[in-house]
């Protein structure tokens, strides 16, 4: 739903980023990110499936740097066909055995109304979307979802581990899902796990 449809004001425009803007900090982390002679391939053989929501940061969170993983996001990190594409590329040409599929409390795509939204998309693009929403229930279910799906893909090698983690937006800490154990995001040893 759009910021108008639902009632909110759209951001002033002042507060989107210009392309000048953008240039300008990408001048100034260039500074600093530099990645000469890294390898494509992750160094820890990692693939991190995510939400695209702008208040997680997945590499930050998992305790990973730039050039440990490859990291797939989209709209509630649901595992779909271009998700699959994307890990069997990086399982077959960049080796990676492990993935971490990391969903959010308070995500946008748990209980999203999936005819709500292509009414609205069809009301405003004259067309139905085809490829599918997307929606879970609640984000525990949601996230085994996206575990069951990559376990059920003919295209995720057969040894890859899975991880599942729930990432708390407000305590910045992450629920294990399939044990139920709390862990911190920022810990070395969490990071270690994914080796």
């Amino acid at each position: 739903m759009s910021r108008q449809d639902s009632g909110e004001q759209p951001e002033p425009a002042e507060l989107r980023p210009s392309a000048d803007e953008l240039i300008e900090h990408n001048r100034q982390a260039a500074d600093t990110v530099k990645t000469p002679g890294m390898d494509a391939a992750p160094r820890r053989h990692v693939a991190v499936v995510a939400c695209m929501d702008a208040r997680i940061e997945p590499l930050a969170e998992l305790g990973l740097d730039i050039g440990e993983a490859h990291v797939i996001r989209n709209a509630g990190g649901v595992v779909t066909d271009d998700v699959i594409r994307s890990l069997s590329i990086s399982q077959q040409k960049m080796g990676t055995r492990e993935i971490v599929v990391v969903h959010h409390t308070s995500c946008g795509m748990c209980g999203l109304d999936e005819a709500a939204l292509r009414d609205q998309l069809e009301n405003r693009f004259g067309e139905r979307p085809e490829w599918p929403i997307g929606a879970f229930a609640d984000d525990r279910t949601g996230l085994r979802d996206a575990i069951a799906a990559l376990e059920a893909s003919s295209f995720i090698e057969r040894d890859t581990i899975i991880f599942g983690f729930l990432y708390d937006i407000d305590t910045g800490l992450l629920t294990d899902v399939a044990q139920g154990e709390t862990v911190s995001a920022a810990t070395s040893a969490d990071a270690s796990a994914l080796t």
